[in-house]
């Protein structure tokens, strides 16, 4: 398979971080994809939309965009089942759903990424979290060349995690993701935003209120180039929870597994004074401190070391480390932020 020509990658991440990438293969069906894993011999990297992405180097692996499209749909009484392929765009899904009667992706309105990359990151938000819907995935074996379903459970879906991140990180492909819905709705209002909503409200008003409180707090990327949230909201214990409270009495927290507390990041980073602060050609949004923004010609090396002082900051005011959530991409592959770090001071 002929890859497609690309000198660039700042039309394919949401960072709008251009780096040069030595070939982009756009897979349309699995035998396009076994042909591409049998015949390469070079580092590549699975790119979905690239919503969740930060290129850190001048140049990229071999990027894969797989564009496995369309859906099946299975009805069994009130349960409608359907699979759908990685190359969909997530809230055009959410939306398609919303649509035809088939509820529980309300809450899930307007995350930005492709179908296939859900999983991989468990995608949540406003008491929702793809784990609630997920029935099994598609996995494409990079070793064996062959398709197996994986029932949810066996993806070992947690906060902003999966198996997919560990055991099978660089193993293989999500193809097609199966989902199980209901025709009938039930609103989810615990989230602030929502819960001022009526008991009886419809799934359309839900899905539309989703939307307007993400676009009230989120920058678009299309305006401002942006990944969305850049770190996760760090789980502590109630131990540390209890210690941190009583300093900081107006902190906010969610609930979590037994045992722990889910933190507001980007509550902690506007504490620690980053909200709306500039570093060269990277910064903070002004409203959300959570999502870092390329101001103009950031390269990865700017955000790296944007999100290195703030996590070094916030550590020193509430001994709390924060995690990115956006996934660092090295010329070899995935790789983590110390490591792009370390890479970036050696440059």
């Amino acid at each position: 398979m002929i890859p497609a020509q690309s000198s660039e990658t700042r039309q394919l991440n949401t960072l709008a971080i251009n780096a040069k990438c030595p070939a982009l293969y756009l897979p349309e069906s699995i035998a396009d994809l076994k042909e591409i894993i049998r015949d390469l011999d070079a580092p590549f990297y699975l790119l979905g939309e690239g919503s969740n992405t930060l290129f850190t180097e001048d140049q990229t692996p071999v990027l894969i965009k797989p564009k496995l499209m369309g859906k099946s749909i299975r009805h069994d009484g009130d349960n409608v089942f359907i699979t759908v392929g990685c190359g969909e765009n997530w809230h055009e899904l959410v939306t398609f759903c919303k649509d035809q009667g088939y509820h529980g992706l309300e809450n899930l309105a307007l995350i930005p990424g492709s179908v296939g990359a859900a999983p991989v990151q468990n995608i949540g938000a406003y008491g929702v979290e793809l784990s609630d819907v997920l029935y099994s995935v598609q996995w494409f074996d990079f070793t064996t060349f062959d398709v197996k379903e994986m029932a949810a459970a066996e993806c070992q879906l947690a906060y902003r995690d999966s198996i997919f991140k560990r055991q099978l990180k660089g193993k293989g492909a999500i193809t097609a993701v199966t989902l199980k819905l209901s025709t009938q709705f039930v609103a989810k209002l615990g989230y602030a935003g929502l819960n001022q909503l009526p008991a009886d409200v419809s799934a359309e008003q839900v899905y539309q209120q989703v939307i307007a409180i993400r676009q009230s707090k989120l920058p678009n990327p299309d305006d401002i180039p942006n990944a969305g949230s850049f770190f996760k909201n760090p789980i502590v214990s109630h131990s540390v929870f209890e210690q941190l409270i009583q300093l900081n009495p107006n902190m906010p927290s969610y609930p979590a597994a037994s045992g722990f507390k889910k933190l507001a990041a980007g509550w902690l980073i506007d504490q620690a004074g980053f909200k709306g602060i500039r570093f060269g050609e990277a910064g903070v949004h002004q409203q959300q401190a959570l999502v870092l923004v390329n101001l103009g010609q950031a390269n990865g090396k700017d955000i790296i070391a944007l999100a290195n002082k703030i996590r070094t900051e916030v550590h020193k005011k509430f001994n709390v480390l924060l995690e990115p959530e956006v996934r660092f991409v090295d010329q070899h592959g995935l790789t983590d932020i110390d490591k792009a770090s370390q890479t970036c001071l050696n440059q």
